[in-house]
């Protein structure tokens, strides 16, 4: 919990990553609220990145298990909708930093060897990622709001 402001801060490099790149609508109204967050860190799904010299330079939501979100795909569908898989959610970097989101994902995967993760039509960013390391575009997912996203795996 002591880290929160560290994990903010980490999120407001990451919308101002996404405006620059023209993502003018994901991250809006203040998501993700210093409330998820807690509750990420409270379920113990919230991790930090940290370089060898203790810089903080990443945060992401690592979320083993279902999500209700992923239940129905539209226009495609999953890779394996059998085994179990984890979820990442909310990653976010410095802008100064690079590998970040590689080290990331390559932590994240060798936890659990069948990824999920959306995001939104416009963070053309997180597409060339998620596509670079091995993701598969598998259809459009909606959540609970109602928003659209691109649902991704890698298995």
């Amino acid at each position: 919990m002591e880290d929160l402001p560290v994990l903010m801060d980490l999120y407001e490099h990451g919308r101002r990553i996404m405006r620059d790149s023209g993502n003018l609508r994901q991250w809006t109204g203040g998501y993700p609220s210093a409330e998820l967050v807690t509750d990420d860190i409270r379920k113990g799904n919230s991790y930090l990145c940290v370089e060898e010299g203790g810089r903080a330079v990443g945060t992401f939501a690592f979320i083993p298990g279902a999500d209700p979100t992923y239940a129905r795909i539209y226009g495609g569908q999953w890779i394996d909708d059998v085994r179990p898989y984890a979820t990442i959610h909310r990653l976010a970097g410095r802008e100064d930093v690079r590998g970040v989101s590689a080290a990331c994902i390559d932590w994240c995967y060798a936890q659990v060897p069948n990824l999920r993760a959306d995001t939104h039509r416009d963070n053309r960013i997180l597409q060339h990622i998620l596509q670079k390391h091995g993701f598969r575009y598998c259809g459009i997912i909606y959540l609970m709001n109602g928003d659209e996203r691109l649902a991704y795996q890698k298995l």
